[in-house]
């Protein structure tokens, strides 16, 4: 007869069989939104699902090519553990893809390979940080709040506005940089959709190395920039990605870049991440990732490498993944402004990247309507669009802003929403 468990206390927030750092860690928003429109689901209601930043394998399958190479390397046999920094077949594919598509080459001890971009992140800040120390960062973004809490470092944030396409200036850096070891950058950004322009990217980095030149004078700790670019295949109209390192060659030594194959492949499962940058920190990322197991299975790298140097195939297949969630970014962007041109309180930024769209349902104070989420239930339950707000992401007050997410959904899925949007702002204005 088996032991019965099941009676075992379950988590509380004041669970002393558990650290101060864990038990302080707050759970995704996301994750509880996502976990009502399942509710739904479950009970026959169709929603139209724009919250999670991910890809519905029937809407977005991965290449066909990288599936059969994923295939072939495990009837071969490729599944021992792989060198912790990575199959070197793959540094070397992602070190000819940085090459060939954004005109860096970096040495192969600057590349290390992750179970995703999310270790990556985690190994920057592990490399990079002690207790204490400073990370500068703009909201909304994603999850570096969490981040910082398990580094107990100190969070410094920056709050952007729409105005700016939810990017920060200069002038709203500047004033930190002096005292953080860590800037944590976005291009093109979760949760907005939004790109960097050049010409800030470049001032900001203009400012990284004069900042590190005075530190080194003073025998202090450079400034790292942490740059997530894992959309940045994503772009869409005439909007640009850039780097750090194009623009401002010299900020080289202190850029480390997040990417990987999650969105550019519809491959978020896969979990093959990748970081570049110099190689005195991608040496300590690399023993950080190997002492927590964090690296990528030794198959799906194998297979990665053998796609990525396929240069026609993934070509062809990213020209065709830019038009499919570029159709389903137009179908809002269109749908939202006849909205906004019916006179709807309704305003959003045009789609420039990644797989989302930044959308204002200016309802706040409207029609008994008092904070985000009061508008995030509305369109559920009278729209059955499901969106999340960017409290989320760490911008704190109630403008009704969102980020819609089309990964998860067709452009039949969005059309047939829009009208049902429409009538529940109508109705919500109606409303005393």
């Amino acid at each position: 007869m088996a032991l019965d468990l099941t009676t075992l206390p379950r988590p509380s927030r004041d669970d002393a069989t558990v650290g101060t750092m864990a038990r302080g860690l707050v759970g995704s928003e996301i994750l509880r939104i996502a976990a009502e429109v399942r509710e739904l689901a479950a009970k026959g209601r169709k929603v139209c699902n724009l919250t999670v930043g991910d890809f519905n394998p029937r809407e977005f399958p991965i290449p066909d090519g990288l599936r059969s190479h994923i295939a072939t390397a495990l009837q071969s046999g490729e599944t021992n553990y792989p060198p912790s920094d990575g199959v070197l077949d793959l540094r070397q594919a992602v070190q000819r893809f940085y090459e060939r598509s954004l005109g860096l080459k970096y040495p192969l001890e600057g590349i290390v390979i992750a179970g995703g971009a999310r270790p990556i992140i985690y190994g920057t800040y592990r490399a990079v940080l002690d207790e204490g120390e400073t990370v500068v960062y703009p909201v909304p973004s994603w999850n570096n709040n969490h981040y910082i809490h398990m580094m107990n470092a100190k969070g410094v944030v920056v709050t952007t506005d729409a105005a700016h396409g939810f990017m920060p200036t200069l002038e709203q850096l500047a004033p930190h940089l002096g005292s953080a070891r860590l800037l944590c950058l976005c291009s093109p950004l979760n949760p907005t959709g939004t790109m960097i322009a050049p010409d800030t990217l470049g001032a900001i980095c203009e400012r990284v190395v004069a900042e590190n030149r005075a530190r080194e004078k003073q025998g202090r700790k450079p400034l790292i920039l942490m740059y997530d670019q894992i959309y940045w295949v994503l772009s869409f109209g005439s909007v640009k990605h850039v780097t750090p390192v194009e623009l401002v060659p010299e900020v080289a030594p202190y850029t480390v870049f997040v990417d990987g194959i999650s969105k550019a492949f519809a491959a978020t499962g896969v979990r093959v991440g990748w970081g570049v940058g110099p190689p005195t920190i991608i040496a300590r990322m690399r023993d950080v990732l190997g002492h927590v197991g964090a690296w990528a299975p030794k198959a799906e790298q194998v297979a990665v490498a053998r796609y990525l140097e396929d240069v026609p195939a993934t070509e062809a297949f990213l020209g065709e993944m830019r038009q499919r969630v570029d159709a389903r970014l137009e179908a809002l962007h269109k749908g939202l402004t006849r909205m906004r041109e019916a006179g709807l309180p309704v305003r959003h930024i045009a789609p420039q990247g990644a797989i989302y769209l930044s959308v204002q349902f200016d309802l706040v104070g409207k029609g008994g309507l008092k904070t985000n989420d009061d508008i995030r239930k509305l369109l559920l339950e009278k729209a059955s669009l499901a969106v999340v707000p960017f409290q989320a992401f760490g911008l704190m007050e109630d403008t009704g802003w969102f980020r819609l997410s089309v990964g998860a959904t067709s452009v039949s899925e969005i059309e047939e929403a829009l009208p049902r949007v429409e009538a529940a702002l109508r109705e919500a204005l109606a409303a005393k």
